[in-house]
């Protein structure tokens, strides 16, 4: 098989058993997986859940904390022994595992967004295995990414993985409750996650883990709109991941048929980033930048709303509504006046600008 990139998601309840222990042999029988695939050369990425499960206990909580503060603090104590459990497993195959924690603002800074980028690539290049993981212990708001479904879907897009792989300790996607109707039936493949899907995945979940069926159902949303296939089921055995990765997986795979992937400058803009502004435009700009695969050029642009500088991300609106997002190259200072010059009718012919205002590769259609 054709070396491929590949981000394995496990969650707790693939990791740790009913006391929310880390179960020794679950965790071997996935590093075990995973040194499978690198001895195929394959690119491994894996984003681990567990760290709470595996540190509540140690605590003295009989369950998983509900609390915010009680959640950040089994995640201190369990995150090294997650880790200290894969790098002890992992040296007996010579592999060695570097664990990257995030949080969403790692996301939405876009400095940050890069050098993760740029570290992960680095790693993957020298032959590691990063492990990644939600930094609970300084979320501030909440767990965030839901179990790190949603977690493993951006890390797949931002990387262009091949396929992402979310294990959990259900065999793929039912068209109904399998936990309520007996007769329900497994969706081996599908191309479209509806709104009918997620509703049908509501209620699901582990008592150990934060993410039900409905968290992996988003998350794969996201990461086949990205242009990475997904998978989402169960396995066993040193060549679970092997058989996965040839359409032999127990499960259900989700697939948009001739979508390539987009540039992680473009994901950026369409998943993390923050408009602070909006630019009104016209139908021949809309035209232009929706069907012709042209840049935005300010004879287009009728109104400025907002104060933003060269660089920040701004919303694209036309008559019709959004349109989209894109980093602009001028300031709206800059920019109002180059749209007063272009409306002047005594100034308009003697006026031209020099570059785009929306660059067609720093631009995302909503």
């Amino acid at each position: 098989m054709q070396k491929q990139r590949i981000v394995i998601k496990i969650g707790s309840s693939s990791l740790t058993n009913d006391y929310g222990e880390i179960d020794v042999i679950k965790l071997q029988d996935h590093v075990n997986a995973i040194a499978a695939l690198k001895e195929e050369k394959h690119e491994v990425i894996l984003v681990s859940s567990g760290a709470v499960a595996a540190g509540f206990t140690s605590l003295g909580y009989p369950s998983r904390p509900v609390t915010l503060k009680g959640k950040q603090a089994a995640a201190a104590v369990g995150q090294s022994l997650l880790i200290q459990s894969y790098t002890e497993l992992l040296h007996e195959f010579h592999i060695t595992p570097a664990q990257i924690l995030l949080t969403k603002h790692d996301f939405s800074n876009r400095s940050r967004y890069r050098n993760a980028f740029q570290t992960i690539t680095e790693l993957l290049d020298r032959g590691l295995i990063p492990i990644i993981n939600e930094n609970d212990t300084v979320s501030v708001d909440e767990l965030t990414f839901g179990d790190n479904d949603m977690l493993s879907a951006l890390v797949s897009g931002f990387i262009h993985a091949d396929m992402l792989i979310i294990l959990t300790d259900i065999n793929g996607l039912y068209d109904q409750n399998p936990q309520i109707y007996p007769t329900a039936k497994r969706l081996d493949h599908i191309e479209v996650i509806t709104e009918d899907l997620l509703k049908n995945a509501e209620g699901s979940g582990s008592k150990v883990g934060t993410g039900g069926m409905k968290s992996k159902l988003l998350a794969a949303k996201t990461a086949s709109s990205l242009g990475v296939p997904v998978f989402i089921g169960i396995g066993q055995g040193r060549n679970k991941f092997s058989e996965i990765m040839k359409g032999n997986g127990d499960g259900t795979y989700i697939m948009k048929h001739r979508l390539g992937s987009i540039n992680t400058k473009r994901q950026w803009i369409a998943l993390h980033s923050e408009a602070v502004g909006k630019l009104y435009i016209d139908e021949g700009a809309e035209d232009a930048i929706l069907n012709r695969g042209k840049s935005l050029l300010p004879a287009g642009v009728f109104k400025v709303k907002g104060t933003f500088e060269k660089g920040d991300v701004v919303e694209v609106h036309s008559v019709n509504g959004l349109l989209g997002k894109g980093v602009v190259t001028y300031s709206s200072n800059d920019l109002q006046e180059y749209v007063r010059k272009l409306h002047d009718k005594q100034v308009k012919n003697k006026f031209v600008p020099s570059i785009e205002i929306i660059h067609r590769d720093h631009w995302v259609e909503v």
